[in-house]
Parts: structure tokens; sequence; C-alpha cells
């Protein structure tokens, strides 16, 4: 087994943006800046308030988490709707002049989107082909992101595992574009990280676990994760382990590039053996002798777990590639 100087887990980078107010898509609050926020990120942790507290003022007065959930998905079909409408606007000098079938086809897949947004369908809940999503790839479009809902109840009602809002929160979420639903107390998690005065998970689940119930934060964190349709991949050697993340699906040559462009470049092959087999096994040279170190081409789709050694070759500078040609 690798011994090595350094190891350097998965990390999954999350930022914390402010909640909408309703009239954000048209520039009420600072919900532009917000909603620009969203548009980079791969995915929503959409953190939903169903607890009460005289001392955390709400927005609009009073706790009404279906209206707050109906609000911020209204702001992003409206923003959504707006991007729309500037795709349509570049894409019709090349109709009306050139005619070109490329972009009639990128229009129809707009107008299809745009048709399902005025009638309140988020993108992510659409019916698209392979190709349909190749487009919508290029533009993402804030209501196609992965969503997690993370609701945030009181304390007590969290050890208590009873919240009246959850069954009708669950039920709207359903019918508005689905998505995983996580139960939390931010009240309670605070407690516990104050208590436990360590990063460590054995120490915290300790802690959580004196105060009645367990923490809530591993299982978000993995829910996004598999929300988001991430794997991991390591390489290893004497000096480090090191573990990358990936989309569920990645071949070979696009797991390379993760770690620098040229190795995607100048992919050769990689040679992979499973986290399994080499706990199995013992070591390298054990998984090799047992026939399950294995050479893998460009079509090879990485596994959640693989270990990976990649022969790249560059010899020559990158060609950019006019994707823009044809009718």
């Amino acid at each position: 087994m690798y011994k090595p100087k350094s190891k350097v887990p998965a990390s999954i980078s999350i930022w914390d943006i402010a909640g909408l107010v309703k009239g954000a898509s048209t520039g009420a609050g600072l919900g532009n800046a917000f909603l620009a926020n969203i548009q980079s990120v791969d995915g929503i942790y959409h953190v939903v308030r169903a607890f009460k507290n005289a001392e955390v003022i709400h927005e609009e007065g009073d706790v009404d988490p279906i209206r707050d959930m109906e609000i911020i998905t209204g702001e992003l079909i409206a923003k959504d709707i707006q991007h729309c409408d500037k795709i349509i606007e570049k894409l019709m000098p090349d109709i009306q002049r050139k005619n070109l079938k490329i972009a009639k086809d990128e229009k129809a897949v707009i107008d299809k989107v745009k048709e399902g947004l005025e009638a309140g369908k988020v993108v992510r809940d659409g019916d698209w082909s392979g190709k349909e999503i190749e487009t919508l790839n290029k533009h993402s479009f804030m209501t196609a992101k992965p969503v997690v809902y993370l609701v945030n109840i009181g304390k007590t009602e969290y050890i208590k595992k009873a919240n009246k809002w959850l069954p009708k929160i669950a039920e709207w979420i359903k019918n508005n574009g689905g998505g995983p639903m996580l139960p939390y107390s931010a009240e309670f998690e605070s407690e516990v990280v104050d208590q436990a005065q360590s990063t460590d998970k054995e120490v915290r689940a300790k802690v959580a676990g004196e105060l009645g119930a367990p923490s809530m934060i591993n299982r978000i964190i993995g829910c996004g994760y598999k929300t988001l349709r991430l794997i991991h991949y390591f390489t290893a050697g004497a000096d480090e382990v090191k573990c990358w993340t990936i989309r569920d699906g990645t071949r070979a040559p696009g797991a390379a590039g993760v770690i620098h462009t040229d190795f995607e470049r100048g992919f050769i092959c990689a040679e992979v053996m499973k986290y399994t087999d080499l706990v199995e096994q013992g070591s390298e040279a054990d998984v090799k002798a047992a026939g399950l170190y294995r050479q893998q081409g460009k079509d090879y789709e990485v596994i959640d777990g693989d270990i990976m050694y990649f022969k790249f070759n560059v010899t020559a500078k990158a060609q950019k590639i006019d994707k823009t040609q044809g009718k």
C-alpha cells in the first residue's frame, strides 16, 4: 500500500449567496448580482426556512416556506426567460441574413425552453433529447441546475423529527422539478461545532449524539456530490496521493484534463487499477500479478475509486477548431 508524505482529499466549494427577494430578476435589492452568482455555479443548495424565531426577521414578515420557494423559483424562471430573449436576439442575424441551419436549430431549442418557462416549468424538468441537451449546456440556464433543498428547522423540532411544513415542502418539490430534500437545523449544527471544538468526524458525531440527534453535515455534502453526479479517482505515488473530482461518465482523456490540459491534449493511455483491488491484493505489484492492472484507451469511462496513471505526449501546440461553420 502507498505511504505518501502528503494526502490531498477531494473538495467541493460552496458559496453562500444571500436570499433573493421578490422582483430580484428586475433589479430589486441586490438581485441581479445574486442571480449572476447563481448562474456561475454547477448546482444549488436551496436553503428553506421552516422555523419560527421572533429574533430572526423575515423579508416577507412571516414564515411560509412554500411562498418563499415559489418566489425564488419564480425569480430564477424570470431571469432564464430574459436569458432566452438575449440568446434569440443574437441568433436572429445568422438566421435572417445567412439562413444558418445551426442557428435555426439552436433557436428551436431556445424557443422550447422559453415556452416551458412561461408555463412555469423549470428547465431541468423538461423532456430533452441528447442533441438538445448539448445546446442547453452552452447556456447555463439557472433552472437547469440540480437543486438540493435544505430545510432549516428548529433545534427541538430536529431532535424530535417533527415539523408541520415538511410534508407540504416535499409535495411542492415533487411538483416543481424534483430534487432531494434534507431537513436539518442550523442551530443544532452550530451547537455541535461549538461544543466539539474539533473538525474530527468522530468527535463531532459523539457530541451530536449527546445532544440527541446525528449531525447532517456529511449527508448534506454527500448529497451534493451525488446530485451533481460527481465521482473520484486517485493519482498515487511515493510522495503524494491525490483525489480528483470529475463528473460520472467522464472518459479517461477528460479525467486527465482535470490535472492539466496538456494531459488531455496529448493523451496516449491510462493505466488503471481499482481501489478495492489494491486493498484486497495489498500492493500495486500484487494487483499486477493478479492481472487486475489494466491499460485503458480514450473511450474508457472512469469508475469511482479508480487509481490512474496517465501517459501523454504533447509535441505540438493545440489548434483551435472552428465550430461555427456549416449549414
